[in-house]
């Protein structure tokens, strides 16, 4: 009897986990869930009812796929640098060298910057009469280069990327700062005094413990990448789309709501991919999960 009681009494009890994160749900749902169903909607509706014209519209549009190609390289090409450059940067402040914080401070001020503010920063840059032709003006190497211009993609490709390095690099360097902060340091020690080199202690203890902080900054920084515009747009305009520029310029230059939605859906959709190989690739065996 007493059994069923106290079964019952748990029985009352097992909501309160649920209603307790159901504000949370309700929250998240009008957030994220109700925006997305409606994009969905949008992009699959025509006049008569279900379509695929939307679709075919987008991808008949030569700048879709370039968009697409100019995305994917942002992703290659600038964050294996990034968390190169960003595991460098932390381990120097662990390391504690003379004017560590303020060099902490300078890493990360990109972070009070906004994208927009930042594309204009580097716009004066590259821009014909920037600082960057300037000094090769004054060091007798020419009269300038038209970096940004759609003739040359290869340096307008070069401005963007060096864009998006100096803007996005400090998130990552937090991240890493912030994993590293959490490794013990016996390990560290115990891997010295079995005579284990730096490269060793760095490959088998230091990178091992801070691969949980590495998959969140890389799935976090590779979602950003998908919604890169900002810089892009304010040093090229339209001559290098991304695919977040064109959900944008359909939706506010051609008023094309429905293409703007399906354009917004393969953002989504690559997002979601790259995160769910992120996590497989990068998730610990049960072992090592059981261990910690």
């Amino acid at each position: 009897m007493s059994a069923t009681a106290a079964s019952v009494r748990r029985g009352k009890r097992l909501p309160t986990p649920y209603l307790l994160i159901l504000p949370s749900v309700i929250l998240m749902a009008m957030l994220f869930g109700w925006p997305v169903a409606t994009g969905i909607i949008e992009a699959f509706r025509g006049p008569d009812g279900f379509t695929l014209a939307n679709w075919e519209r987008m991808t008949g549009e030569p700048n879709f796929w370039d968009s697409i190609r100019n995305t994917l390289l942002l992703i290659v090409v600038v964050i294996p640098v990034q968390f190169v450059l960003a595991f460098a940067m932390a381990l120097l402040l662990q390391a504690k060298l003379r004017f560590s914080g303020l060099y902490f401070y300078l890493w990360a001020v990109p972070l009070a910057v906004s994208d927009l503010a930042a594309g204009l920063v580097w716009l004066a840059v590259f821009s014909d009469r920037g600082y960057l032709n300037s000094v090769l003006v004054t060091l007798g190497l020419g009269d300038g280069f038209a970096w940004l211009s759609y003739q040359n993609e290869s340096t307008m490709l070069l401005a963007v990327f060096m864009a998006e390095l100096w803007r996005s690099t400090s998130l990552v360097l937090l991240i890493v700062v912030a994993g590293l902060q959490v490794v013990p340091k016996e390990y560290d020690e115990a891997a010295q005094i079995f005579g284990a080199t730096s490269w060793q202690r760095l490959r088998h203890v230091t990178l091992p413990l801070v691969k949980p902080s590495m998959q969140v900054a890389l799935i976090l920084r590779t979602i950003l990448a998908f919604q890169a515009f900002a810089v892009a747009q304010a040093l090229t305009g339209r001559d290098f789309p991304l695919l977040v520029g064109e959900t944008y310029e359909w939706f506010v230059a051609l008023q094309n709501p429905a293409v703007a939605s399906a354009v917004a859906l393969v953002v989504l959709g690559m997002s979601l991919l790259t995160s769910v190989i992120y996590l497989r690739a990068l998730r610990q065996p049960e072992a090592a999960r059981g261990l910690r």
